[in-house]
């Protein structure tokens, strides 16, 4: 088969890439830097200079393509310049999908996020929760704004099925929960939030979801991929133990993050801060990205790895970014 595949360079994206070349695929990608996918070259994927921002770039490599898998996303919080966000995020998409579209391809995925639905306040959702709150944060907003262009895409009948992470994490992440970890391996993280918890995906499960949903995934449905749900306290227990690297003493309450965080939001407004700081990242820090992945498993038989499980290379691989011996 010949897949095209946006954000190769990215997180998922890359392992994506890297799994379809292993299983004997073609793998067309776009990369705006085409030096950064060297690696992806050399084991064999053609690449191409675009942008998913210019939709134009994409209908060469895109043409012939028996499926495309829609990574590409922009992903961060508490910046103060978040200019590219509804550009990626909802123009790209829309870009990637009406290209699709065009070209007639027989199916495509595309990666969404529990972020859709923002802080669940300690509910799991699942595929049909409906969020009608105020995003807590711009990736957030934006990918809920692409989730409906997805959406709207299939009321036209698109061939595409949508899949929605968690928390991805895993050897080569250089996300928010890599950040996290590191801080804490080194002795930076000052505090733990009692109330956050994610629903995890251990980086090589979420990419054999994403084949399943080529594979299998029914066209115009949604499905939740992510792991383990679990709070951050107890995965950083888990964490403590594999390690044997002491946990920060001091737990807060999500209520008080929540609180500093309206006041920081205010202060952000006015003057800059660090990102850490900011009204949006403290927000998104006390809140509960979670969901159910039972629809996933009933209907494309997947089966994702423990936080312990995944955890084991994780943790020998964060220390060593970390510089440790544990």
């Amino acid at each position: 088969m010949r897949y095209f595949v946006t954000g190769a360079t990215g997180f998922i994206g890359k392992a994506l890439t890297k799994d379809l070349l292993k299983r004997g695929h073609q793998v067309v990608i776009l990369a705006r830097t085409p030096e950064k996918a060297a690696d992806l070259k050399a084991l064999g994927a053609e690449v191409f200079k675009g942008d998913i921002t210019e939709r134009e770039t994409m209908r060469a490599p895109m043409t012939g393509a028996d499926g495309v898998y829609h990574v590409a996303g922009w992903y961060k919080v508490g910046v103060r310049d978040t200019s590219q966000a509804q550009a990626i995020n909802v123009d790209g998409t829309r870009n990637v999908l009406s290209m699709m579209q065009e070209l007639a391809i027989p199916k495509g995925v595309y990666t969404s996020t529990l972020a859709i639905n923002s802080d669940t306040r300690g509910i799991e959702a699942d595929e049909s929760f409906q969020f009608n709150g105020e995003h807590i944060s711009v990736y957030d907003r934006t990918k809920a704004n692409a989730h409906k262009v997805a959406d709207e895409f299939i009321a036209q009948g698109l061939p595409l099925v949508i899949v929605q992470p968690g928390l991805v994490y895993g050897p080569g992440d250089e996300g928010p929960s890599h950040d996290t970890f590191q801080m804490w391996l080194k002795g930076q993280l000052p505090m733990l939030v009692s109330s956050t918890a994610y629903t995890w995906g251990y980086i090589d499960d979420i990419v054999e979801a994403h084949i399943l949903a080529m594979e299998k995934g029914r066209i115009g449905e949604s499905y939740i991929i992510g792991g383990e749900t679990m709070k951050l306290t107890d995965a950083m227990k888990i964490a403590s133990e594999i390690t044997g690297v002491k946990l920060p003493a001091l737990t807060v309450s999500g209520g008080l993050i929540r609180a500093f965080g309206a006041i920081m939001g205010v202060v952000d407004k006015a003057i800059p801060v660090p990102p850490l700081y900011t009204g949006e990242f403290l927000r998104v820090g006390a809140s509960t990205y979670i969901g159910t992945n039972a629809k996933a498993r009933r209907e494309l038989g997947y089966q994702p790895r423990t936080v312990r499980e995944g955890f084991v290379e994780t943790m020998r691989w964060e220390v060593d970014q970390a510089g440790l011996r544990t």
